[in-house]
């Protein structure tokens, strides 16, 4: 149970859904952006997370879109894991999503909200990122629509207020050979020791990771060295994961020294199953 009240919103268009969020925090009420809910949940139980006021995107047209206009894929930020998994119309990201938590709650998880998450892991940014997509955002301050390359970071670097409404991603990218690989300790379900998703485009092999280091990451430094046919494909990942932005991590899940030990057998699977060795 959330140990506090808030107060809650349904909005209708994203201009009202900007408005209240303006309104409500010039009240003091702290508004949260809400679509799935399973992370105030989560988080909110322990007091992680505090609000007076939610902001339900679920009811927003534009938030729930799943469309292809002018070879452009449209997905909406409200979008479950579980419909874009039962779509196919994306299945790298359909795939990649699928392994984020068991089907019950992947009912309930949004794309944006994933994308979005206040956890380290944040799996199903990885296939925008090899993607080169786009990412629609909206807030009190207008519209915009920018790079995923620019505006993640690490995490999706959002002013106040602003939210995710869509992500536009080329239509060709849906159909390139892909590969999208998720490592756990023991559990069927459960956050990974190593997620990697990969596509083979006419340039060579892109590759992103989550799980690995304290964010999910794209690498092009690293995906020039695992390109590199001229040199022994276990030489290449050697002195690949020596390029990651941030050292492995090391937790419960495991130790830094196993992650890493886990991460080559998965990128060595993963560059084969591609053709690249």
């Amino acid at each position: 149970m959330i140990p506090y009240n808030f107060d809650y919103y349904a909005p209708a268009t994203v201009a009202e859904a900007a408005a209240l969020f303006q309104r409500l925090d010039a009240e003091g009420k702290q508004p949260l952006y809400y679509s799935g809910g399973t992370e105030i949940i989560t988080i909110g139980r322990i007091n992680r997370i505090y609000t007076e006021a939610v902001i339900d995107l679920k009811r927003i047209p534009d938030c729930r879109q799943a469309a292809v206009q002018s070879g452009k894929l449209v997905l909406g930020s409200a979008l479950t894991l579980s419909e874009l998994y039962d779509s196919r119309v994306f299945p790298l990201l359909g795939e990649t999503g699928a392994g984020v938590a068991d089907r019950t709650s992947r009912n309930k998880i949004t794309f944006g909200g994933n994308i979005c998450s206040k956890f380290i892991y944040r799996e199903a940014v990885l296939p925008l990122l090899l993607t080169d997509s786009e990412v629609r955002i909206a807030g009190p301050g207008g519209a915009r629509q920018t790079p995923i390359a620019e505006a993640f970071d690490g995490q999706l670097r959002l002013g106040r207020g602003e939210f995710v409404v869509q992500t536009v991603t080329d239509e060709s990218y849906a159909r390139m050979p892909y590969v999208t690989i998720k490592k756990r300790k023991v559990a069927a379900i459960d956050y990974p020791l190593v997620t990697v998703a990969a596509l083979r485009t006419s340039e060579g092999i892109r590759i992103a990771f989550s799980g690995v280091c304290a964010f999910p990451f794209r690498s092009q430094a690293v995906e020039r060295m695992l390109n590199r046919r001229e040199l022994p494909l276990r030489d290449r990942i050697d002195q690949s994961i020596a390029l990651f932005p941030a050292p492995v991590i090391s937790d419960i899940k495991g130790s830094a020294a196993y992650r890493e030990l886990v991460l080559k057998l998965v990128m060595e699977q993963t560059m084969r199953a591609l053709g690249g060795e």
